[in-house]
């Protein structure tokens, strides 16, 4: 039986993905123009003489700079990021702005374990809800990096905003919520509110959409089983911005601002609903 701490991970607090490749770093970055055949003829001799990695040998020689080495490694070893400079959409997705940051590194972790759990409970139809005791807590946050972190494994991975009072997964995707979860829960608009992320593969968003005067209800009611069953054939990992009964459910604590009676509470009201509490990540960001 897990011990508590075995379940909490600490979380510290162009626009086009760049791909795939399995080549050698000095390829990648000469098809990028940052390297002529003159500089890897110099960097190659660098690196024999002295035992280094082409990558070292390049710095050394001042010839690229450190985000052009994370770039190439990342191509190299196909881990998608976005390239420097896009500020089409939020700088909250760390782990697709800056991969090689030790909080993506961490989100990745946290990624991993939850496969790892799912698995060992042989959880075929992997539906997560991330939920915390009040806003301002980093629930978005780690639902958004979480859900790019799936897609990154090629996982068909969907991303539902189902806070319908302060919704924020279009705001850091940067699309349209004018038809989201509130029109297809009200029945006035159907799966075609859910729209793939091309920057990131195998990711797609429905967003919250307008704002329903009865958030409540709209959650209570069947519609949102009914429609987490008809999308469960379509993708391998679907996460919820939010706390809906009887789904799997991720706690989001912030240090030094949720209060532990709070954190406990959640807990206890989502068991009683049916929920299953996989973990709680406990967030420093």
């Amino acid at each position: 039986m897990m011990n508590a701490q075995e379940n909490v991970l600490p979380i510290e607090g162009t626009s086009r993905v760049v791909g795939r490749g399995d080549r050698r770093i000095g390829s990648i970055l000469a098809e990028e123009g940052r390297l002529n055949a003159g500089d890897i003829d110099r960097v190659m001799e660098l690196q024999h003489m002295e035992g280094l990695r082409f990558g070292d040998a390049a710095l050394r020689l001042r010839l690229i700079n450190i985000d052009d080495l994370h770039r190439a490694i990342a191509k190299q070893y196909d881990l998608p990021h976005l390239l420097p400079g896009n500020d089409s959409i939020s700088d909250e997705l760390v782990i697709a702005h800056d991969p090689f940051n030790p909080r993506a590194e961490e989100l990745r972790g946290l990624r991993t374990q939850l496969m790892i759990r799912w698995s060992r409970a042989g959880v075929k139809h992997r539906v997560l809800a991330i939920v915390s005791p009040g806003s301002g807590e980093g629930r978005s946050y780690i639902a958004a990096n979480l859900a790019v972190s799936f897609s990154q494994l090629g996982e068909r991975t969907l991303l539902i905003d189902a806070d319908l009072r302060r919704p924020r997964q279009h705001l850091i995707f940067n699309v349209s919520d004018r038809i989201g979860l509130s029109a297809v829960l009200s029945g006035r608009a159907g799966r075609a509110a859910v729209s793939p992320v091309p920057e990131f593969g195998a990711l797609s968003l429905l967003p919250a959409g307008a704002r329903p005067p009865n958030p409540q209800e709209l959650l209570a009611g069947l519609g949102l089983g009914v429609l987490l069953h008809e999308l469960r054939s379509e993708f391998d990992v679907i996460l919820l911005d939010t706390a809906p009964a009887r789904a799997y459910a991720l706690v989001v604590a912030r240090k030094d601002g949720t209060r532990l009676a709070d954190t406990k509470t959640v807990i206890r009201e989502l068991g009683d609903m049916g929920a299953h509490i996989v973990g709680t990540v406990f967030n420093a960001f």
